[in-house]
C-alpha cells in the first residue's frame, strides 16, 4: 500500500482506490480526493466505495475511510457538501480558521485513527431510540484501534467490535469500534470483552476522550447513551 504523496496519485486498499492531494496541508485549500486506480475516474469516498469489504469472510468486514490518522489534531473530514465529497480540514464555525482538536490530559490528539463508514449516515430528522436526538448529518464514525497508523484517505478493511452512543451538542454520533483486517490482533479480539482483554483501558479511555475533548474551547461536556457503556457489534449491528 503506498503512501500519499503530495502530487500524483497514491494507490489505496489493494489497487481498487487511489487517491490525490489538492491544496498545502494546513491551509484552507487542502483537499484529498478519490478515484478509481485503473483510470482514475472521480468517486466519493461516501458513495461510491462499497460499506460491506468482503461480504464471504468468517467476520463480516466494512470499509472504513481514515479521515484522521492517530495522534494528530487537525479536524479533517469528508466534504458532504461538495462534489465527490473530498476530504478536508474543518473550520470553526463563523469564520475561515482551521480546526484543531485540543489535546486534554493525559491524551495527544485523536488516540486512535478516525474515519467513516462510507454509504451510512446519521439522519437529522430521525430521532434515535436509544440516544433521544437526531442525527448529525454525516457518515458514522469509526474509531480504528490498530497498531498501524492510518494515512489521511486511506481505505481499510476493518472489523467491525462494537460501539458507543455519543451524544455530542444535542445529535446522536455513534463511535463504531473497530480494527483493521489485517492487525495481527484482528484473529484475537471479536468484541468488546477482547478489546479490553487485549487493548485495557482503551474504551474507558475513549469515553473520557469523547466526554471531555470540547473542554479546551469551553464548550460543555458530552453526554452518552447506555451511560457510556460500550456495546458489542454482534447486538447491534
Amino acid at each position: 500500500m503506498a503512501a500519499a504523496g503530495r502530487s500524483g496519485w497514491a494507490v489505496r486498499h489493494n489497487s481498487v482506490v487511489a487517491t490525490q492531494y489538492g491544496g498545502a496541508v494546513g491551509t484552507t485549500s487542502h483537499r484529498v480526493y478519490f478515484a478509481q486506480s485503473n483510470s482514475k475516474a472521480p468517486l466519493s469516498p461516501w458513495h461510491d466505495i462499497p460499506l460491506i469489504a468482503n461480504p464471504s469472510s468468517s467476520y463480516p468486514e466494512y470499509n472504513m475511510v481514515c479521515e484522521i490518522p492517530r495522534w494528530s489534531n487537525a479536524k479533517l473530514e469528508i466534504d458532504t457538501k461538495a462534489p465527490f465529497n473530498p476530504i478536508k480540514q474543518d473550520t470553526n464555525k463563523g469564520s475561515s480558521q482551521l480546526r484543531y482538536i485540543g489535546n486534554v490530559f493525559p491524551y495527544k490528539g485523536y488516540i486512535w485513527n478516525y474515519g467513516a463508514l462510507p454509504q451510512t449516515f446519521e439522519d437529522p430528522e430521525h430521532t434515535d431510540k436509544d440516544t433521544g436526538c437526531v442525527g448529525d448529518s454525516d457518515p458514522v464514525d469509526v474509531i480504528e484501534v490498530g497498531q498501524a497508523i492510518s494515512a489521511e484517505g486511506s481505505v481499510h478493511r476493518v472489523k467491525v467490535l462494537g460501539l458507543v452512543g455519543l451524544i455530542d451538542d444535542g445529535e446522536t454520533d455513534w463511535k463504531v469500534f473497530a480494527i483493521r483486517a489485517d492487525d495481527p490482533l484482528a484473529g484475537k479480539i471479536h468484541g468488546i470483552a477482547g478489546l479490553e482483554e487485549y487493548m485495557p483501558g482503551l474504551v474507558g479511555a475513549t469515553v473520557d476522550w469523547f466526554t471531555k475533548y470540547k473542554a479546551p474551547d469551553a464548550k460543555p461536556l458530552n453526554s452518552w447513551a447506555f451511560g457510556g457503556q460500550a456495546k458489542d457489534a454482534v447486538s447491534t449491528l
